[in-house]
C-alpha cells in the first residue's frame, strides 16, 4: 500500500446545473505549488463515496444507505472531515460533479455542522483533459456560498493506462496541471500504500513517480488496509501496517515531516484491536489526522476507539 513492527513500536501493512448548486471556473496559476494549508485534513474523518449516497449506485437498486441526515450522526460522532466522492467518471453522471443540487446539500449540513468537506475523485489517467475538467469543477464548485474545504484525488486505478511508464508520465502531468487549478485550496493525494506497491504486488503499480508529484500535494493519505494482507506476512494488523506505511510515504517522498492523514480498512473487516492500533500507530508517527474506509461500515462500537478515547 524490510522491516517489520511489532506492536507498539517495537522493531520486528476507487454538468448539469441543478438549482441550488453554481460551477464557477478556476484560473490557472503559473507553476504547482503546494499551500501548505492541511486543516481541512486533521483529525477524524470519514469517508463517503458514490455507492453509498448517490440514487442508482447502490447494488440492488435501493435507496443509498447515506443520506444528508447522516451528517448529523457523523457530527456526533466526532467526525471532523468528511471525505466525500463528488466527481465520477462514470456515464450514471452527467456533469462534471456527482449531481450538484444533492452534492451542494451534504456540503451546507456539514459546514452548518461545523464538519470540514474534502471531494475525491479517482482519475483514470486515460484522458487527462476530462479528469482536469471534473478537478476544476471540484475546485470551482459553489453551493448556498460555500465550497470544498479542500479537494484530494484517489492515485490507485490502473487499467485506463496499463503502461506503467506511460501512466506514470500521465500522473505526474495531472498532478502539476491540477496543483495549478485548485490554486490556494489544499490538495491532498490518496496513495496506495507502499507496502502493497512494494512488498506485496510488485507488478501493480511499478515506480511509482513519488518525488516527481511530491511538490503538487499538500497532504498524503495512504489505503492503509491491513484487512487486505495474510496473517502470516505480520501486515495484517492495524497498528503494524499504519506505522509502517507511513514511515514508508514520507521516505519515498523525501519529507520526514511530510504531512500524512492515514486511511484504515476495511472498516467491517477490523478488530477492535486493529482500531485501537491503527490510532495509536497515527498519533506515534505524528499523522495530521486519521480515518478507516468507510462510513456506512463502521460499527457504533467502534466510533469511541477512533476518537482516541
Amino acid at each position: 500500500m524490510h522491516k517489520l513492527l511489532g506492536k507498539w513500536g517495537a522493531p520486528v501493512l476507487c454538468v448539469v446545473l441543478l438549482a441550488g448548486a453554481v460551477v464557477v471556473p478556476t484560473a490557472g496559476a503559473d507553476s504547482p505549488t503546494r499551500t501548505g494549508d492541511v486543516q481541512a485534513f486533521r483529525g477524524l474523518g470519514t469517508w463517503v463515496d458514490v455507492y453509498d449516497y448517490v440514487p442508482g449506485f447502490p447494488e440492488g437498486g435501493g435507496p443509498p444507505p447515506v443520506s444528508v441526515d447522516s451528517v448529523d450522526d457523523m457530527h456526533a460522532l466526532g467526525v471532523k472531515t468528511l471525505y466525500l466522492q463528488s466527481a465520477q467518471d462514470d456515464t450514471r453522471i452527467t456533469g462534471d460533479t456527482v449531481a450538484p443540487k444533492l452534492l451542494g446539500a451534504f456540503l451546507r449540513r456539514a459546514h452548518d455542522r461545523g464538519i470540514r468537506v474534502v471531494a475525491w475523485y479517482l482519475p483514470k489517467f486515460a484522458d487527462i483533459a476530462a479528469d482536469l475538467r471534473r478537478i476544476k469543477a471540484l475546485a470551482g464548485f459553489r453551493s448556498g456560498g460555500e465550497q470544498f474545504d479542500g479537494i484530494a484525488l484517489d492515485l490507485e486505478w490502473i487499467q485506463g493506462v496499463p503502461d506503467p511508464k506511460a501512466r506514470n508520465a500521465a500522473l505526474v502531468k495531472l498532478a502539476k496541471r491540477a496543483r495549478r487549478v485548485v490554486r490556494d485550496r489544499p490538495l491532498g493525494a490518496i496513495v496506495l500504500d507502499p507496502v502493497l506497491l512494494e512488498d506485496v504486488n510488485t507488478k501493480y503499480w511499478p515506480r511509482f513517480p513519488w518525488k516527481k508529484v511530491a511538490d503538487a500535494f499538500d497532504v498524503w493519505l495512504p489505503m492503509t488496509y491491513w484487512t487486505n494482507r495474510e496473517t502470516a506476512s505480520g501486515f495484517r494488523d492495524g497498528f503494524v501496517y499504519a506505522d509502517e506505511n507511513i514511515r514508508r510515504v514520507r521516505k519515498r517522498i523525501g519529507d520526514p515531516d511530510a504531512a500524512v492523514h492515514p486511511i484504515g480498512g476495511i472498516a467491517d473487516q477490523a478488530s477492535t484491536e486493529d482500531y485501537i492500533g491503527f490510532v495509536h500507530a497515527a498519533k506515534r508517527r505524528d499523522a495530521i489526522g486519521w480515518s478507516v474506509y468507510d462510513f456506512n461500515t463502521t460499527t457504533s462500537a467502534n466510533w469511541p476507539w477512533l476518537r482516541g478515547r
